[in-house]
Formats: C-alpha cells, sequence, structure tokens
C-alpha cells in the first residue's frame, strides 16, 4: 500500500473586526444638513471585501431611481479569493431605508435643491455593513478657504499645547 501525502497551504488573511471607512472629502466639500444610516443590498463576495477594509467612497453619491435610492460609484475590490462568481467593482448598490426616510429625502433633493453624499462604511455589532449618507448643500469657495483657516489654527494651537505640557 502506497500512502500518499500533501500539504495544503491556506493563506491567512486577517478580517477586521470593525471597518470605518470615511469620506473626508465630503466633510470638505459639503455643508452637511441630516445623516442618515443605510443598510445596504450586497451581492455575492462584496462584504467580504469590506470586511477586509477593501472600500472607498470618496467619489461616491448617492441617487433616486422611483422611490429607491442607490449609491452611485461606490468602489468595492474585488474579493482576492473570489472565483467566477465575484462581484463587480463599481456598480450601484441599493440602500435600504424607511419609507418615511426616503420620502423625506426625496422631497429635500427635489424642492431645495440639496444632493445626499456617502459619509461613513462600516460594519455594526452584527457584521452587516451600513453606510451613513448626509443630505448636503455644496460649499461655495470661501467656505472652504475657511474651514481650511480653522484646521490650521487648531492643528498650530495643539502644537503650542503640546510644547508647554
Amino acid at each position: 500500500m502506497i500512502a500518499l501525502s500533501f500539504t495544503i497551504f491556506l493563506t491567512f488573511v486577517p478580517m477586521l473586526k470593525s471597518v470605518n471607512i470615511l469620506n473626508k472629502r465630503a466633510r470638505f466639500d459639503y455643508e452637511i444638513i441630516d445623516t442618515y444610516t443605510a443598510g445596504i443590498v450586497l451581492a455575492g463576495t462584496e462584504i467580504k471585501s469590506i470586511r477586509l477594509g477593501k472600500a472607498n467612497i470618496t467619489e461616491s453619491f448617492c441617487e433616486f431611481s422611483g422611490m429607491e435610492l442607490f449609491a452611485i460609484n461606490t468602489y468595492i475590490e474585488e474579493y482576492s479569493f473570489g472565483n467566477q462568481f465575484n462581484h463587480k467593482s463599481r456598480s450601484e448598490r441599493k440602500l435600504l431605508l424607511n419609507k418615511k426616510e426616503l420620502k423625506t429625502l426625496h422631497k429635500s433633493v427635489q424642492a431645495k435643491g440639496l444632493t445626499i453624499v456617502p459619509l461613513k462604511l462600516f460594519t455594526n455589532e452584527k457584521g452587516l455593513a451600513k453606510l451613513q449618507i448626509g443630505l448636503c448643500k455644496g460649499k461655495k469657495n470661501y467656505d472652504k478657504r475657511e474651514s481650511l483657516k480653522e484646521a490650521d489654527t487648531k492643528r498650530d494651537l495643539d502644537r503650542i499645547k503640546k510644547a508647554y505640557n
């Protein structure tokens, strides 16, 4: 009898316990009026890539199609261990909100000309992916300069405090 032995090499990729992917550009470009937390409809291996922290929401925005809200241009990298059933990296992803929240968002976007921008992509304690969206109004150039000035003064004050302590 011939005994066959073979070894299986598995690479271990650590999953992050909690994922917080921020859209820092949104806070600079927009004045945030109201925030909502929405669930995301994900397909295939998208949640695995999110749990690995391989997603980007800096260039994304939200848009209504009928009475449904979709996140457009959200980048979720293809899962490295996926096969032919792997997901597309950029596609429309449906957001899950209550009907009341959807109606108020739809009215404010149409009437006041506001936009909906993703602020943060995170996983909750159950491991589900959530997207924090903000109802935003675009900032003018002088507002952006003012926020840069505030950040500079805050950084200078923190530096001075650290020097004296």
